[in-house]
């Protein structure tokens, strides 16, 4: 199915901080999955442009733009907003990946627009566009368990503490959404990345009035 001309994403970012510190952190998995996306499309070599490294590549539904902003993550639209200025590119049309700890580590979500949910990068990115209307991959890292000692912002800036094929199984999932996205378009993607077992809804719902229900007593859907 191809990408309705007006769904085309035609720049794709990855956030993250830059440097060997972040390396393979949790805030940095959205520059990760641009990375492997780069790989997958044959991109060429990266070029330093617009405060971040780009390259070129052949999409599915047509040529893309890959952006790794270098700033830190809270600049990050000091990166975007020039590039997608410079290439004509509307903010309709970049799709930007990134970290959310408001989903569980190992699921990807697809969104358009709305809220920036204290995400600096993203706040940066919308100030950067001056527009919210990007459509974005929400890559799960979860929130920190009842023993962590940190903050929230130690949590994403620390590396993953899951085994390293659950982490490149996360990055897997990313890097087919972000195909989906680029392929078929945001709805399709979601529509496809979204779905959930049958049955799934009732028995979250009967779990919540009755904690102490067992997990399959609700009716299908």
């Amino acid at each position: 199915m191809a990408t309705p001309a007006q769904d085309r994403v035609r720049l794709v970012v990855g956030l993250g901080n830059p440097g060997a510190r972040y390396a393979r952190t949790r805030h940095n998995v959205g520059q990760d999955v641009v990375g492997d996306l780069a790989g997958r499309l044959g991109a060429g070599k990266r070029k330093r442009r617009f405060a971040g490294e780009l390259v070129e590549a052949s999409g599915p539904s047509g040529p893309v733009t890959l952006l790794v902003p270098q700033t830190y993550m809270n600049e990050s639209g000091r990166c975007v907003g020039p590039a997608a200025g410079s290439l004509g590119v509307r903010p309709e049309e970049v799709l930007v990946i990134h970290d959310e700890i408001d989903i569980p580590f190992g699921e990807v979500r697809g969104k358009v627009g709305g809220g920036t949910a204290g995400h600096n990068g993203l706040r940066s990115v919308e100030t950067g566009l001056g527009s919210r209307a990007f459509q974005r991959i929400r890559v799960g890292v979860g929130r920190p368990g009842a023993d962590w000692r940190g903050t929230e912002a130690d949590w994403v800036l620390a590396r993953f503490s899951e085994d390293a094929g659950s982490v490149d199984a996360l990055r897997a999932a990313a890097l087919e959404m972000a195909e989906a996205v680029l392929g078929d378009g945001m709805a399709a993607a979601i529509e496809r990345f979204h779905a959930r077992p049958a049955g799934t809804r009732s028995r979250e719902r009967v779990a919540r009035r009755d904690p102490a229900s067992p997990a399959d007593g609700g009716a299908g859907e």
